[in-house]
């Protein structure tokens, strides 16, 4: 086993790539800027494949330069989506934060493994990066007379398929589409869950529910809400029949309803309109209620 040695250079990179994106992630301030989509790109393309190829295969005889770049892409395709459908199942869900502590951490981590595994190999067998022989490396590689033409050519051709995917996966990022334009509208028991709605009420009571509107019509929309019994139209203060929502803009908030007749099992109606379209309703969802003296 080798004595202390220095930390390998570009185990400290990847590092102080990982400690970078999270800054500019996470500062408000920095979350603007064009590097947060490079550090982005590399953390979730490069970064966490680059150490799990550290860690599987920590000898110069290993792999050359060039192949573990390639395998570094390879598995960070891998790894990304499968960290995105792990957390998909727990409380976090795949979110901004959580994923990128996930490919962090495991990055961080198994980078730590790949230099624990180098550290077992004498220092000259063990894989290193150091500039000047990686640039003469890919060098050789690609420009000398070494080697047949088919693997200068399956190298080049790689290489040109790795500039080619990171530059459309950039455009893609910089140029999203605009996603789908709806919007939901729902309707919860007064503890803000799906349950205990006021369905039994005696003549003359009121009931109270909460209302939900979110706009993802990527537009300002003026809504207009109403409730109907039994397609009967029950009042609504002004400022709750009238709703005006930015993109993204959520509304939430408790309704009070007094039914206007008495009967059992009734639709209780709550209808969202849009500007475009006043007669029909743009969403809509029901409740039964019994209004009757025995409650």
């Amino acid at each position: 086993m080798a004595g202390k040695r220095q930390l390998p250079l570009d185990l400290l990179i990847v590092a102080g790539l990982v400690i970078l994106t999270d800054i500019f992630v996470l500062v408000p301030a920095l979350s603007g800027s064009f590097l947060r989509t490079v550090l982005g790109l590399l953390l979730v393309l490069f970064l966490p494949g680059y150490a799990l190829t550290t860690a599987l295969l920590p000898a110069k005889k290993d792999l050359e330069g060039i192949e573990r770049a390639l395998l570094s892409l390879g598995l960070s395709i891998a790894i990304a989506p499968l960290m995105g459908l792990g957390m998909n199942y727990t409380s976090w869900g795949i979110r901004e934060v959580p994923v990128l502590a996930g490919l962090s951490a495991f990055t961080l981590l198994i980078s730590g493994a790949g230099y624990y595994r180098r550290l077992q190999l004498p220092e000259t067998e063990a894989f290193n990066v150091t500039i000047k022989p990686f640039v003469a490396t890919l060098k050789a590689e690609l420009l000398e007379e070494t080697g047949s033409k088919a693997d200068k050519a399956f190298a080049v051709l790689l290489a040109i398929s790795i500039l080619a995917s990171i530059g459309s996966l950039a455009y893609v990022i910089g140029n999203p589409k605009e996603g789908e334009s709806f919007t939901e509208f729902y309707i919860l028991g007064p503890d803000k869950a799906a349950e205990n709605y006021p369905t039994k009420l005696a003549p003359g009571n009121s009931g109270t529910v909460i209302v939900g509107i979110t706009n993802h019509e990527h537009r300002t929309v003026d809504y207009t809400m109403e409730i109907r019994l039994e397609n009967h139209s029950l009042p609504l203060p002004e400022d709750q029949k009238y709703i005006s929502l930015d993109h993204n803009e959520t509304w939430e908030e408790p309704v009070t309803f007094t039914p206007s007749v008495e009967g059992k099992n009734m639709k209780l109606e709550f209808l969202l309109f849009n500007e475009t379209e006043k007669s029909l309703p743009y969403r809509n969802t029901h409740l039964w209620i019994n209004v009757t003296k025995e409650n």
